[in-house]
């Protein structure tokens, strides 16, 4: 399992594994958890992060030159071993570089670093990928926590709601045997808010690609919940299992591939493009607030 760190501010708690620098858990001042706890009768995950795929690829192999690479579904970043570079009562840095394994799975040289830093009523999460070339670095990442469903402030879990920052009235899509849909269908959101439930989610995750918003709240309407932003992260999934007691909000840059698109994987779409030298960062906060928006 790795070993745990722990950070602390005066109204949060968390708890973040070496082993895939996944948060572990998160909490308020009095103790009452946020996250989702990892019971294996739903889903063992808490708080994965995904690189350097997003969603799955074709046959789950990547690709290149001709050759093919066995690629988990979401990448390896949350099985393999972070190294702790920075440890302080309210933030930690995790290193992650090419090992034999990771380049059995991906064969290009990278370097990802995330920081978790606690102030006040604010996580911060950022991940930073760096390409020490020479080559173009070929990657995506996501964020893919999952949130108590219904949070421990009181209100029924149809009572939650995603409100989005903006309208999202762009059609959806879905997983489809682990790759993007190619079908669409309308926005649940279309108006901005989300009212989830488990029907919603019997056909799998709710995609959104190229979102207005990079903003947004979780909760009760006028109850403590999250605000949560992702700043330059143009795409999210939402997704949960039906009856589980989480939510996972995941704001990606980069999705599966779509179904029938037989391309190498440099040319996938939704893939970033890391110059030699040049390095991109991604970032998530989650703020616990006294007031979802009404």
């Amino acid at each position: 399992m790795g070993r745990t760190v722990s950070l602390r501010s005066d109204a949060l708690s968390a708890e973040i594994s070496t082993l895939g620098a996944e948060l572990r858990a998160l909490a308020d001042a009095e103790g009452r958890a946020l996250l989702w706890h990892g019971d294996p009768a739903f889903w063992t995950g808490r708080a994965p992060l995904l690189f350097p795929i997003v969603g799955e690829l074709p046959d789950l192999t990547l690709v290149h030159e001709g050759k093919g690479h066995p690629m988990r579904r979401h990448g390896f970043a949350r099985f393999s071993e972070f190294e702790v570079v920075e440890e302080a009562p309210d933030r930690a840095t995790f290193r992650l570089l090419p090992s034999a394994a990771t380049r059995a799975e991906y064969p290009f040289d990278f370097a990802l670093e995330v920081t978790f830093a606690l102030e006040g009523a604010t996580l911060a999460m950022e991940a930073v990928v760096t390409n020490p070339g020479p080559g173009v670095l070929p990657a995506s990442f996501g964020y893919h926590p999952a949130f108590l469903w219904p949070l421990p402030y009181g209100g029924t879990r149809a009572e939650h709601r995603v409100i989005f920052e903006h309208p999202e009235p762009a059609p959806i899509h879905r997983p489809v045997n682990g790759l993007l849909s190619r079908a669409s269908e309308p926005s649940p959101a279309a108006e901005g808010v989300l009212k989830p439930d488990d029907a919603m989610f019997e056909r799998d995750a709710l995609i959104f690609l190229g979102l207005n918003s990079h903003r947004l709240q979780y909760g009760v309407p006028g109850r403590p919940g999250l605000d949560i932003t992702f700043p330059g992260m143009p795409d999210l999934g939402i997704w949960t299992k039906p009856g589980a007691p989480y939510l996972c909000i995941e704001p990606w840059s980069g999705y599966a591939t779509p179904e029938g698109d037989t391309r190498p994987f440099v040319e996938k779409p939704g893939l970033l493009h890391i110059p030699a030298g040049e390095e991109r960062r991604f970032v998530m906060t989650v703020r616990l607030i006294p007031e979802v928006a009404a």
